[in-house]
């Protein structure tokens, strides 16, 4: 059994335990997300990992007591399903204005596994900012990729909102030390339900370096935009 169907099968067994089994038997409420969407590329850091074809991405997350367990795949129409994320996050309250959060992603991208630990700051402020600092800890040379990011949601309408943001990111790895890439997005979400809902978005992402613009991931990161639609159930 791969890391895939090792993993999915965790998944699959954690999501049917949840919904069988009554929160009070732990004495603790479970919350989580079932979703799924089309985008027009695999947009990853400002590099386009799906050489401009559409994918389809879902995932799963199942939270309790600030931890969450996440699943998410992308399955690509040429390549079949070619990667899947594992990523455990625990996120508390430091106080009214910061939270922390820690956590770990491990990539499985066509049989070929990556690590990354995470440690992220928000600050419950205008703007909502928020900092993560990303170490990939399967690189000889331990690769670094810094974000800082801004959003704000907007209200339009009962059941309808709209999130708008930007960020900034900075790349330090063997081959490139410099900024990388700057995001703009913009997203709404429509309740359908109490529980279901649909999220049309657009990302705009643009190389802030020569280093990036040229050697990045691979082949260089150029200006990108990316649009995408989601359905979420959440419980």
């Amino acid at each position: 059994m791969n890391i895939k169907q090792l993993s999915l099968s965790l998944l699959t067994l954690l999501v049917l335990t949840a919904s069988v089994i009554p929160s009070t038997v732990f004495a603790v409420e479970v919350s989580g997300d079932v979703y799924g969407g089309i985008s027009s590329m695999y947009l990853w850091r400002g590099d386009d990992l799906s050489a401009g074809e559409a994918v389809f991405q879902s995932g799963v997350d199942l939270s309790v007591k600030g931890l969450t367990f996440s699943y998410w795949s992308n399955y690509n129409q040429d390549n079949g399903l070619d990667e899947t994320d594992i990523v455990i996050d625990y996120t508390t309250d430091l106080s009214e204005l910061v939270s922390v959060s820690i956590g770990n992603i491990l990539y499985s991208v066509e049989g070929s596994d990556t690590n990354e630990v995470y440690l992220g700051l928000g600050f419950n402020t205008l703007l909502a900012p928020e900092l993560t600092v990303y170490y990939d800890t399967a690189a000889a040379a331990g690769d670094l990729f810094v974000t800082a990011a801004i959003s704000h949601s907007f209200d339009l309408q009962e059941g309808l909102g709209l999130t708008i943001g930007g960020l900034v990111s900075y790349i330090d790895t063997a081959v490139v030390s410099d900024l990388h890439n700057f995001e703009l997005s913009a997203g709404l979400d429509y309740a359908i339900t109490e529980q279901l809902t649909i999220s049309p978005s657009v990302i705009f992402s643009t190389p802030l370096s020569d280093d990036s613009d040229d050697l990045a991931y691979g082949d260089g990161i150029d200006d990108e935009f990316m649009g995408g639609l989601t359905l979420t159930l959440s419980f």
